[in-house]
């Protein structure tokens, strides 16, 4: 703490401190493990969506700890030429702990791929819905007075708090500026981490939150709807009109920084999400690629319908998505599929976010069955799978046991060559085909 202060020293008195961040009368809620991280996870992918078991251990012990000192003292004189003030950067930046715990979820991978099915059986199960409906009728006015200013679906709104932080019951566990210091120290996504502390202290200094009731998880990420720091200086909004954006405590607040932030990235008021549509006999499934976009009346004309036999909805510059390939459900979706890919870089994360919007406001699921005989590869599958691709001239990128476009593309490469439908989708079978056949 020594070389904290003497930092704080060099800052002398030009800077009149202000008053310190109020915490508050409202309650925090309860927190427990880390929530899913949102537009908050500077990891956020598809691969990344299952349960994650510890693949390399931590580092700690005294060392550790005395590199921490050494390097918050270092970031201390960054935050004061930043502007932060000394109180500020003296009682959030000094009391920051070393995290053990968050570099060993930062490292940890999937040893399995979750399915997409296995994913949607959990985020949008039947408890999920029915607790999204209550919490829509119980802050139906704050809810409604969000979408009718943003102009998106309280529904919407609702789904993603009940994704991020299952309404409010699981903000994460870990205080932002603990997290944060801990993951710019140990220095894997320094310039991230630094940046989004700085961001955090921010916060702290123009008196938004205290930080003790400044918590999230491990990766930074904040509050009802998981914020990072940096979207929560770009996007939060004080609409109970208290003077403070309060995404911990005011569902007034929580409701409109989502939907602002959604509605700056792109949502548009007048159409949907997406549909679930059926693909006519041979259709190619190469064709079903964020790459192939055109309006819905467009792939109309090609044969595609909806799920349940209605015109398509009009949707301009869609494209199709089949999460599980040519066996399972396809979807056509538009600009506000990707306003909540913004969200969360994850198609099964947004097409969650869309089907419990759905059911919240009363609507059926999916209509077609899921493939659930299909396993899920393990991560040293896929990159066996990757290496065999490359192997036989179908370029899929670099062997990291991560399903990307690169490795996507050339499965399909590879599929068209044994006549089989392009759907990219990996499966044992497939592998084995891989494997059984010569190299190029």
């Amino acid at each position: 703490m020594l070389p904290l202060l003497a930092a704080l020293s060099l800052a002398g008195c030009a800077v009149t401190p202000g008053n310190a961040p109020a915490s508050g009368a409202r309650p925090t809620p309860a927190v427990a493990t880390p929530p899913h991280t949102g537009t908050t996870n500077p990891a956020a992918t598809d691969a990344a969506l299952p349960g994650t078991r510890v693949t390399a251990a931590a580092p700690g012990g005294a060392d550790a700890q005395a590199g921490f000192a050494e390097w918050r003292s270092a970031f201390a004189a960054r935050a004061l030429a930043a502007g932060i003030r000394p109180d500020t950067v003296r009682t959030a930046l000094g009391n920051a702990e070393w995290q053990p715990r968050v570099v060993e979820l930062d490292r940890s991978q999937p040893e399995f791929t979750r399915t997409p099915w296995a994913y949607l059986d959990s985020a949008v199960s039947a408890q999920r819905i029915a607790q999204g409906r209550a919490q829509l009728e119980q802050h139906r006015a704050t809810l409604e007075a969000a979408a009718q200013r943003y102009g998106v679906p309280a529904t919407v709104i609702t789904a993603i708090w009940g994704m991020e932080s299952n309404y409010g019951t699981n903000f994460g566990s870990f205080r932002a500026v603990d997290a944060l210091a801990t993951l710019a120290h140990e220095g894997r996504r320094r310039a991230w981490a630094e940046s989004e502390l700085l961001a955090a202290l921010r916060i702290l200094d123009q008196g938004d939150i205290a930080a003790d009731r400044m918590v999230g998880s491990w990766a930074g990420a904040m509050g009802h709807t998981q914020f990072l720091p940096s979207v929560f200086l770009a996007h939060a909004v004080d609409a109970d009109g208290d003077g403070h954006s309060d995404i911990w405590g005011s569902i007034p607040d929580v409701a409109a920084s989502t939907a602002n932030f959604l509605a700056r990235s792109g949502w548009q008021a007048a159409s949907t999400w997406g549909s679930e549509v059926v693909l006519p006999p041979g259709f190619d499934h190469g064709r079903a690629d964020p790459a192939v976009r055109q309006s819905a009346a467009q792939w109309e004309t090609e044969g595609i319908r909806t799920a349940d036999g209605q015109a398509l909805p009009p949707l301009a510059d869609a494209y199709l998505i089949t999460p599980a390939g040519a066996r399972g459900p396809a979807f056509l979706v538009g600009g506000n599929f990707r306003a909540i890919l913004r969200y969360n870089n994850s198609v099964s994360y947004a097409l969650a976010v869309g089907l419990l919007a759905r059911q919240i406001d009363g609507e059926p699921g999916v209509a077609t069955p899921w493939p659930r005989d299909l396993a899920p590869l393990s991560r040293a599958q896929l990159q066996t799978m990757q290496d065999a691709l490359n192997r036989r001239g179908f370029a899929a990128g670099t062997p990291d046991g991560v399903m990307g476009p690169a490795t996507r593309a050339g499965l399909r490469g590879f599929q068209r060559s044994i006549g089989l439908p392009p759907d990219g989708y990996p499966t044992l079978e497939l592998l084995q085909r891989l494997q059984a056949s010569p190299a190029s």
